[in-house]
């Protein structure tokens, strides 16, 4: 036995009878039974319209390109690491006078980095007997550190009766600070990018990585320029100068940035570099 339903208008007349596969909405207009079953399997024109959106505005990365931005983005934190270790650490230079030139039995050192400076008083016994100067400053002896006060009251240091150049230390160390704040920028665009899916963020963070990779190496050469001007400052008490380990630190993190900076930047094109200059041969020929 079939059941016939009748359309009716809004103002309650009878239009006709609904076509097979039509569902009447109370107090509505008929609805495709089609778009119901769209609705109740989920597939909405929402959630498409939303990625479509994505792949517009940027393309959106696949797993394959998520994975290579995950190990460039751990090179550049490598050397972001090595950048606070060696900004943030005072044995950027060693000094040191000659083991005798006080007495007998003590010797000074010295070592400082962008913000603070100590001496060192060891003791000539524990120095190796070929060694001519006083060190190194890793020897166990009383440690007096201070703080430069080239940020507070503009007063330069002095060591060894020698004057520190207050106006280099202060580039150094500015460009230095202006590095970090690139390295942190550059984290952000890449956590956006990894966060939204979108490739776009990959060419400012490229940019931040590798100038902060050249600031980081600029500010080791004005560190070692105002070294140089600290030393001619004064020729009363010969040193010996060499510089630490927090400057190997310095420069293997702009190699590392630079090189950070340039993997993010080739995830950025839109075609691989590799397949271009070394195209594959056809299996054909």
């Amino acid at each position: 036995m079939w059941s016939t339903f009748f359309v009716t208008d809004e103002e309650g007349r009878t239009v006709g009878p609904a076509a097979p596969g039509t569902v009447v909405a109370p107090g509505g207009a008929p609805q495709a039974a089609g778009g119901l079953a769209g609705l109740m399997t989920g597939r909405s024109t929402f959630g498409g319209n939303k990625r479509r959106r994505t792949t517009s505005t940027g393309h959106t990365m696949s797993e394959a390109q998520e994975g290579k931005i995950k190990l460039a983005f751990f090179v550049a934190i490598v050397g972001v690491v090595l950048t606070v270790l060696g900004v943030g650490t005072e044995f950027w230079v060693e000094l040191a006078a000659p083991k005798s030139f006080y007495n007998n039995q003590t010797c000074l050192a010295a070592h400082y980095g962008l913000w603070k400076g100590c001496t060192k008083t060891l003791w000539v016994a524990d120095i190796d007997p070929e060694r001519e100067s006083c060190g190194p400053a890793e020897l166990p002896g009383e440690s007096n550190c201070t703080y430069f006060k080239f940020f507070t009251t503009g007063e330069n240091a002095v060591l060894f009766q020698k004057t520190t150049q207050k106006n280099l230390n202060i580039a150094a160390a500015m460009l230095a600070l202006f590095s970090l704040f690139l390295m942190v920028m550059g984290a952000i665009c890449i956590t956006m990018s990894l966060s939204k899916e979108i490739l776009f963020f990959l060419k400012p963070a490229s940019i931040c990585f590798i100038l902060s990779g050249f600031l980081v190496l600029l500010s080791l050469l004005v560190f070692h320029q105002s070294v140089l001007a600290f030393l001619a400052s004064d020729h009363t008490v010969p040193l010996h100068h060499e510089l630490s380990w927090s400057v190997s630190c310095i420069g293997c993190a702009g190699a590392v940035l630079i090189v950070g900076g340039i993997l993010f930047l080739l995830l950025a094109l839109p075609y691989s570099p590799w397949q271009r200059c070394l195209p594959q041969k056809d299996s054909s020929s």
